[in-house]
């Protein structure tokens, strides 16, 4: 069994581009959407128990700077609702194609034909390395900047994306961008750019789950469009998922100088409801949620660990959260 991952990257490649071990850690130049990779992924034996699962068998289609007439296809025809992915923190190429290949398939395994997607992700460079003694912030501090510098190239991204899920949604589907973790970072830098560069309003997502954001708290504060606040305008409904007993927002946190992530107890101010209309924004508390073994890395992790909260992610693809 293998799983079918579209994707797009801005990691600079070391070699053959439908190589996987290609796909490094540097970024391809700030100002040249035309230099990011398009292509197609496949990946094997996707393993719903284990943490790290799966392996990329073939990578075709390649393109650089827009999607193959392959995936247009599939993306603008899915026959099924479809899945944007973002990851986060310490991922590796290959670690980021098979998280999408297992949020597919968990995601899947709801039962809920709504929630049976083509999946698209988006990888930035991240170095794929966990916080360690004796200098943790490093990794940290590297993954941060490289985040922030995918800005434009996400919103190059979902330019190119706009019109083939625009037509998958005139021939009924859904869809639904799921970002995780340090992948806001980068979203927040391209719904600012989206706007900045002229683009207007676009119903782009049906709903937009946010997933433990390492992200500032006041992120939709800031006068439109800075950072997170004009995604309203990018998505019929935002789904913001956090818990206070995420682990590894903490050390962000510290990290951060103090402050405080839209991941720990949602977003500044939030249960004003004229400020987050209720309509429009959903504020899951996943921090009671441990039904699955529950650690430091993995206390971040709920999202695709969960089984109850894997539940209310699929109800909400559905038309309606259980939270």
């Amino acid at each position: 069994m293998f799983t079918t991952v579209h994707f797009a990257t801005n990691r600079a490649l070391t070699g053959p581009a439908d190589d996987w071990r290609s796909y490094g850690t540097g970024i391809v130049a700030p100002s040249d959407p035309s230099a990011i990779t398009y292509a197609t992924a496949f990946v094997d034996n996707t393993n719903l128990t284990a943490d790290t699962t799966g392996s990329i068998g073939v990578i075709q289609n390649v393109r650089q700077g827009g999607f193959s007439q392959q995936a247009i296809g599939d993306l603008s025809e899915p026959g099924r609702n479809v899945l944007v992915f973002i990851h986060g923190f310490a991922n590796s190429f290959e670690n980021a194609i098979t998280r999408a290949a297992f949020n597919r398939e968990w995601l899947a395994q709801s039962g809920l034909v709504e929630a049976d997607t083509t999946v698209v992700a988006f990888t930035w460079p991240s170095l794929g390395r966990l916080l360690s003694l004796p200098l943790p912030w490093a990794n940290y501090q590297r993954d941060q900047m490289m985040a922030g510098q995918s800005g434009l190239h996400l919103m190059s991204f979902l330019a190119n994306l706009e019109p083939l899920l625009e037509h998958a949604r005139s021939a009924g589907s859904r869809v639904f961008l799921l970002a995780h973790s340090m992948g806001h970072l980068a979203l927040q830098g391209a719904v600012e750019s989206w706007f900045s560069h002229g683009n207007g309003d676009a119903f782009m997502f049906d709903e937009a789950i946010l997933a433990a954001p390492d992200e500032r708290y006041d992120s939709f504060d800031f006068p439109e469009p800075g950072r997170l606040s004009a995604l309203h305008r990018l998505a019929r409904r935002i789904s913001i998922y956090f818990s206070a007993s995420d682990s590894v927002l903490v050390v962000s946190l510290a990290l951060n100088l103090g402050a405080k992530r839209l991941g720990q107890e949602g977003p500044h101010d939030r249960f004003d409801a004229s400020k987050f209309p209720p309509a429009q924004y959903r504020m899951v508390d996943c921090t009671s949620f441990k039904d699955y073994t529950f650690g430091f890395s993995s206390s971040h992790q709920y999202y695709r660990r969960s089984p109850g909260v894997r539940a209310d992610i699929a109800q909400t693809m559905a038309g309606a959260g259980i939270v």
